[in-house]
C-alpha cells in the first residue's frame, strides 16, 4: 500500500501536468449541469425541479468519464516501459495497477465536489439528513472503485493509450440510456428494458432518493449488488491480465 500510495501522487501529478484533460474535467461537470438544467430542463418534466432530479446523472457522467482516464493511463504506463523499470527496484508491478485505481477514486471526489457546488449554485437543494449525504456518497464511492478496476483492465487489455480510449466509450456512454436525465417510463419499450436493468439505473436511483430524503426502497441493494459483482470480477481479471502482459 505505501508503493501504491506513492504512485497514486505521481498519477495525481501527471493530471496535473495534463493541461487538457484537466481543463476537460473541470469544465465538464460544469457545461453537464448548465446544459441539462438551462437547455434541456424546461422540456422535461419529472414532478419537481430538474435540476434535483439531474445531480447524481451528472455525478455519473463525470464518474465515467474519470473510469476512461483511468483506462488511457494505465495503458500508456504499461506500453512505456515502467514495469521494466520496476523489475529493478523493490517494487511489485501491481502496486501500479492499485496505484491507478486510487488516484481514479481521488480524482472522481473532486469531481463530485465541483458537480455539488455547481448544482447548489444553480439551485439544487437537498432535504437529506447527514446519514442519508453519506449513504449516498457510499453509494457513488462504491460505484467509483467498481468503474475504476473495470477501467483499470481494459487498460491492461489495451495494447496502446489510443486503444484503451476507444475500448472505454461504452462506460462513457453508460450513464446516458439510464434513468439519469428522464424517467425510465418515458423511454421506448425497447430501450426501457436495458435501462431499468443496467448498474447506472440502480446506482442513480439510490442516490437520487437518499439525496432528496425518501425511501431507497430495492435501488440500494441493486446499486451494491451492482458495484460489489462488478468490483470483484474487474479486480480478478486485472490480476490475470497484468500477469500474463508483465511476464
Amino acid at each position: 500500500m505505501s508503493d501504491a500510495t506513492t504512485l497514486a501522487v505521481r498519477g495525481l501529478r501527471l493530471s496535473l501536468r495534463n493541461v487538457d484533460g484537466l481543463i476537460t474535467a473541470l469544465v465538464l461537470p460544469i457545461m453537464l449541469m448548465v446544459l441539462f438544467v438551462y437547455l434541456f430542463g424546461g422540456a422535461i418534466h419529472t414532478g419537481g425541479q430538474y435540476v434535483d432530479y439531474v445531480v447524481p446523472g451528472v455525478l455519473l457522467v463525470c464518474v465515467s468519464f474519470g473510469a476512461a482516464t483511468t483506462a488511457v493511463s494505465v495503458a500508456h504506463d504499461l506500453s512505456g516501459g515502467i514495469i521494466d523499470r520496476f523489475r529493478s527496484l523493490d517494487v511489485r508491478g501491481e502496486a501500479l495497477i492499485n496505484s491507478h485505481v486510487l488516484a481514479s477514486v481521488a480524482r472522481n471526489l473532486m469531481s463530485t465536489v465541483l458537480v455539488f457546488g455547481v448544482a447548489f449554485a444553480i439551485g439544487f437543494r437537498s432535504d437529506a439528513s447527514a446519514l442519508n449525504w453519506l449513504g449516498a456518497i457510499g453509494v457513488l464511492a462504491m460505484f467509483v472503485i467498481a468503474l475504476s478496476w473495470l477501467a483499470a483492465a481494459i487498460g491492461i487489455m489495451a495494447r496502446s493509450a489510443e486503444s484503451a480510449s476507444g475500448m472505454t466509450f461504452l462506460i462513457s456512454f453508460l450513464p446516458y440510456p439510464s434513468s439519469a436525465f428522464v424517467p425510465t417510463r418515458t423511454l421506448p419499450s425497447w430501450l426501457r428494458g436495458f435501462a431499468e436493468h443496467q448498474p447506472a439505473t440502480p446506482v442513480i436511483n439510490a442516490m437520487r432518493a437518499l439525496l432528496h430524503g425518501d425511501a431507497v426502497g430495492a435501488a440500494a441493494w441493486q446499486a451494491a449488488a451492482w458495484s460489489l459483482g462488478l468490483a470483484a470480477v474487474s479486480v480478478v481479471l486485472a490480476g490475470v491480465l497484468f500477469r500474463k502482459r508483465a511476464r
